[in-house]
């Protein structure tokens, strides 16, 4: 089986991409999750461009790594320096790293606007730099920046960069899309030129400028790539670089090639997002493979079927990548939906009766009002259970009062006073916070918490409005998501109103209410327990 070599370069042309920014640790840490990865070679930085490069690969020296190969990246060296005296060559050097990669022009333009120098001279860098830096006992990635535009201008001359280049003794010579501007047909013609014109191993760079970068890296691997490069997630300056989260797997699942092996592509979703989490960025739902809605099926036909056959809509097993088949309940949703997503939850449905049918239809009456379950479960199992297992209602609202008040240029004062019934008994109690909403919550848990110490430890972790018309201007509804956590499970709820505080008030309530359906769940298995025996 054919093998092709990941080489990520995340920690360095990633984190070029707008709003990307790695501390120290972050890379360090990053490192190590993508050597148990199984990726073959993880470039760390441009140790010659920046303080904290030169501090990541001095603290780099302690990390034990056990299958990567680190990298440090440059440029070939200064026309007015010799290659002995150039500062850049010589911090790869003190990078201290087995691998070196440098990029050298290899389209004209570059050569005589950019640099400033004739072609040939361009050639004599290229020599000099790989052959100085293979005298240090360097594995050299050579990286030609701007290949395949550099071929459509002058084709020889973008050849005759690379003979150089495998003359002085680079291990790999890669081939770059750096404008990411070439399209699939080009790119496959222009890498078979240069497949003739060198011996050396070809590895391919492209970036996404045109959405081409994964479909050119594996025609280029098709083409006979042994060496592919990208980033996780696809981060990158511009557009970003080709992702490896869709590289990778279909090196190993579409290709039939092997890159880090099928049980380490288990792994590649937790990757994805833990790089997004140190990135501080959302993980984008979308992406292939590992995006939390790659297997997420919304339509009730697609449910109905994936659930007969998963094939009929899911193009691999998501557990191959460490991802999971999700279904959303929605007004697209039909019976088959309600039922999988019943399963799936635990709630017990009798697939036999009209329940599912019943549940259904009210998904879809509340979305038409703007309620949207996808992202609030926990709402979701309180209709269903309220609906086919009649759950009881644990408190009644007498009303609520809420109070805003704002003096001078002093921060404004809020204050919610609710009053409620617990089985017949009044709960009369205020409370402060620090809006409208943190207050009405604050308000509410202390009214409950007499009659229910369990949701003492329930604690709000993330609280959204969406404007649903906003043409409606201050009149629109709005939709509140609000996302609660006991510190061992976490779960999301949902509000809809032209008023935002009557929206954050049906979020809060099926918040608290979810809590207390499982409570009452364990107790009454408990007392059939203890019937039992």
């Amino acid at each position: 089986m054919r093998k092709i070599l990941i080489y990520d370069t995340t920690l360095r042309d990633g984190s070029q991409g707008e709003h990307v920014s790695f501390s120290v640790e972050d890379k360090l840490h990053i490192v190590k999750k993508l050597d148990e990865l199984g990726i073959d070679y993880i470039e760390g930085g441009w140790p010659g461009s920046n303080s904290k490069d030169i501090a990541f690969f001095r603290r780099a020296q302690e990390l034990r790594l056990k299958h990567a190969k680190l990298a440090a990246f440059g440029s070939t060296r200064h026309p007015r320096h010799s290659v002995a005296h150039d500062r850049n060559i010589h911090a790869l050097i003190e990078a201290n790293t087995p691998v070196v990669t440098i990029f050298g022009k290899t389209w004209d333009l570059h050569v005589k606007v950019a640099l400033g120098i004739s072609l040939d001279e361009n050639l004599e860098l290229i020599r000099e730099s790989v052959a100085y830096l293979k005298s240090k006992g360097k594995e050299v990635i050579y990286d030609a920046e701007h290949f395949f535009d550099g071929f459509k201008a002058d084709a020889a001359y973008a050849l005759a960069t690379l003979k150089v280049a495998e003359k002085a003794g680079a291990d790999t010579i890669v081939l770059c899309d750096t404008n990411g501007s070439t399209l699939t047909a080009d790119l496959r013609e222009r890498f078979q030129a240069a497949a003739k014109h060198v011996k050396t191993p070809l590895g391919i760079h492209t970036h996404n400028d045109c959405e081409m970068a994964v479909a050119n890296s594996i025609v280029a691997i098709q083409q006979g790539a042994v060496h592919v490069q990208g980033t996780i997630n696809g981060y990158g300056e511009r557009c970003g670089n080709a992702n490896l989260c869709s590289v990778i797997p279909n090196i190993e699942l579409k290709l039939g090639m092997r890159s880090i092996g099928k049980q380490n592509l288990k792994r590649l979703t937790e990757v994805s997002h833990y790089v997004s989490e140190l990135a501080n960025l959302i993980p984008r739902h979308d992406l292939p493979y590992v995006g939390k809605s790659a297997f997420a099926h919304k339509g009730g036909i697609h449910v109905s079927a994936v659930v007969k056959e998963a094939s009929a809509y899911e193009h691999i097993n998501p557990a191959a990548v460490g991802n999971e088949r999700r279904v959303l309940v929605s007004e697209l949703s039909g019976k088959s939906s309600v039922i999988y997503k019943a399963e799936e939850l635990g709630l017990e449905i009798d697939k036999s009766s009209p329940d599912a049918r019943v549940v259904a239809e009210k998904l879809k009456e509340l979305e038409h009002d703007g309620f949207q379950f996808e992202g609030a479960e926990g709402s979701f199992e309180i209709l269903f259970d309220k609906l086919v297992h009649h759950l009881p209602e644990f408190f009644e609202l007498d009303g609520f009062r809420v109070i805003t008040e704002k003096r001078g240029a002093h921060q404004p004062h809020s204050e919610a006073v609710i009053k409620l019934r617990v089985d017949g008994k009044e709960e009369h109690t205020a409370a402060e916070g620090v809006g409208p909403v943190s207050a009405l919550d604050r308000a509410l848990r202390k009214s409950l918490t007499t009659f229910f110490p369990c949701i003492g430890d329930i604690r709000l972790t993330d609280y959204k409005v969406r404007v649903l018309n906003a043409k409606d201007a201050t009149d629109a509804k709005v939709r509140v998501l609000v996302e609660t956590s006991d510190g061992q499970e976490t779960w999301g709820t949902v509000g809809v109103s032209e008023n935002i505080i009557e929206a954050s008030w049906q979020a809060l309530v099926d918040s608290i209410t979810y809590k207390l359906k499982k409570e009452y769940g364990r107790r009454r298995q408990e007392s059939k327990t203890r019937a039992d025996k």
